[in-house]
């Protein structure tokens, strides 16, 4: 039987840290096979699960390959070759292979069809190795950060996508409050390890979220898997799980690392003092609202004055780089709407709302457009560029 409790007030749960984030920082990978009897685990209530998500201070050491993938009904987007490009990040699906020995020693390979991507991590050496371009950034960590303590999961920007579970349930889990209902569901196996599974649900009607599924290994208490469900639905829009692990230490040869021959080469301090100021390729973004109504309100940088008169109707090319067709894309599919607000283009699916304002304002999040509209209304952060002419 299900068992509920409300989260205490010390912590609060917002939208674009946690579904948000899960939803729009999946990679990719085949889906994740959850047809298994149901393991015998000790009974555990859902506070007993937090407890035990909230008290680790480090994570075992690991080998393992993640399958991230998502299926968010949006329109089809093209397609840049790059895995962490806006289109790779909404839809689609890829595999990641990870070896962990601690904090200052991991390795992360992302595979693609002729290619791969590396970060690799070896004391003080950091590594970026991209094979489509020959390229790696070598980055030399300080020695106080070669000693920090250890933690969660390897180091990453918080503009970047979650490529593990440990990551994703992180995101979810350092913001839940009193807006959000927990519960403990049937156990499940995830790669071959018996798991809990921690369930969280939004009160709020506005919310186009249905629940957040995290399975949690029955032995180690850690995420093996996390998946997004919208209202109604019986599979998850956005899941990331391991298919496969081993809570063994990795050799030291998977993070050792040498630049192959004829790779251009870029040495770059790591002073840890750089702030993150975007979500990927978006920039940094405003939010209006919060909890699970928490509304991303997305930079001037998003949109050029051509791509914001197409959102009323308009021909034109769009962005730069990956992102402009990729809007435009999104665009061909959206609505025109229009209120007290002003007016513009909708597009909704079954998890996602996103409105684009014919003033130059992007708006998206995991609420009903209904909750867009009130956020249109709102002034527009400094970082909104101006009307088109």
């Amino acid at each position: 039987m299900k068992q509920l409790v409300n989260l205490p007030r010390r912590a609060r749960w917002a939208v674009p840290a946690g579904a948000v984030v899960v939803v729009g920082g999946v990679l990719a990978g085949s889906m994740i096979s959850v047809a298994q009897a149901a393991p015998s685990l000790p009974s555990r209530t859902p506070a007993q699960l937090l407890a035990s998500l909230a008290g680790q201070t480090s994570m075992p050491s690991l080998t393992g390959t993640i399958v991230e993938t998502s299926s968010l009904g949006l329109p089809s987007l093209p397609g840049t070759g790059n895995p962490t490009s806006l289109s790779s990040l909404l839809t689609g699906s890829h595999t990641v292979r990870i070896w962990y020995a601690d904090p200052a020693h991991f390795r992360v390979a992302v595979p693609q069809n002729m290619s791969e991507s590396d970060l690799i991590r070896n004391g003080r050496s950091a590594w970026l190795w991209e094979s489509t371009q020959n390229k790696v950034t070598h980055l030399t960590v300080p020695a106080d950060a070669a000693k920090a303590p250890a933690k969660k999961a390897p180091a990453k920007p918080s503009s970047a996508p979650p490529m593990t579970p440990q990551q994703a349930a992180n995101e979810v889990l350092a913001t839940v409050g009193p807006t959000t209902t927990v519960s403990s569901d049937t156990n499940v196996t995830v790669a071959g390890q018996a798991a809990y599974q921690l369930v969280l649900a939004p009160k709020s009607a506005s919310s186009l979220v249905g629940q957040i599924r995290i399975a949690i290994d029955g032995a180690n208490d850690v995420p093996l898997r996390v998946q997004v469900l919208a209202k109604g639905a019986k599979s998850p829009a956005v899941q990331i799980g391991f298919t496969s692990i081993s809570f063994v230490k990795p050799a030291a040869a998977n993070y050792a690392f040498s630049p192959p021959a004829g790779a251009t080469v870029q040495q770059q301090p790591l002073t840890g003092g750089t702030k993150s100021t975007g979500h990927g390729s978006l920039g940094s973004a405003y939010t209006v609202g919060k909890d699970w109504l928490t509304v991303a309100d997305l930079p001037s940088s998003v949109l050029t004055p051509v791509t914001r008169a197409s959102a009323v109707g308009n021909s034109g090319s769009g962005l730069s780089g990956d992102t402009g067709p990729i809007i435009n894309a999104l665009l061909k599919s959206a609505t025109p709407v229009s209120g007290s607000w002003g007016s513009g283009r909708l597009l909704k699916t079954s998890l996602l709302s996103l409105l684009i304002t014919n003033n130059g304002r992007v708006l998206v999040g995991a609420v009903t457009p209904q909750v867009l509209y009130q956020a249109a209304a709102q002034p527009a952060p400094a970082h909104t560029s101006q009307p088109a002419k």
